[in-house]
């Protein structure tokens, strides 16, 4: 199978993270193409690889200390990603900490699946933290977007996926 094509590109201005944008917070965006609801790329992204989950979890160790978040529920309000915005062409999740803010979007745009993150540093801990975390957060968002773009929007590995009446 041929690997498919992620580009590096800013987010379609109708994204709805562009609103929590100030000056010095840092942005990104990748896209592929794909037939995927913006939930479902959500449900394909965030269900990490192996590596991904390790990663996480030993975040997870070395943060608890400093106080950060750590639950990686989808919901509530002490979630590591819960769903702020579920629409039909967008889906954000992220929340705010004590060292940064974060937005996660997914953004379904003329044959397109853009993924883009937000991230506002509130202090010092949260400049050191995303320098920390940029490698694994490209790896990790290419990743995502590679699963992506290869999974059919209506595969059965879409767990959340409600039946067909």
């Amino acid at each position: 199978m041929a690997t498919p094509q992620i580009i590096k590109t800013p987010l379609p201005q109708t994204a709805r993270i562009w609103a929590q944008m100030t000056p010095g917070d840092f942005i990104d965006g990748y896209a592929v193409h794909s037939a995927l609801s913006p939930r479902q790329a959500m449900e394909v992204g965030l269900s990490m690889p192996n590596w991904a989950a390790a990663l996480l979890r030993l975040r997870n160790r070395l943060v608890a200390p400093l106080g950060l978040k750590t639950e990686v529920s989808d919901s509530g309000s002490d979630a590591l990603f819960p769903i702020l915005h579920d629409s039909e062409d967008e889906l954000i999740l992220g929340t705010d900490d004590s060292h940064l803010n974060f937005r996660i979007t997914f953004l379904r745009r003329d044959g397109r699946l853009h993924m883009g993150t937000w991230v506002h540093r509130n202090n010092w801990l949260g400049r050191v933290y995303l320098a920390v975390v940029m490698p694994f957060h490209v790896l990790i968002v290419r990743d995502s977007l590679r699963r992506i773009a290869r999974h059919a929007p209506n595969s059965s590995a879409i767990a959340s996926q409600p039946p067909a009446q």
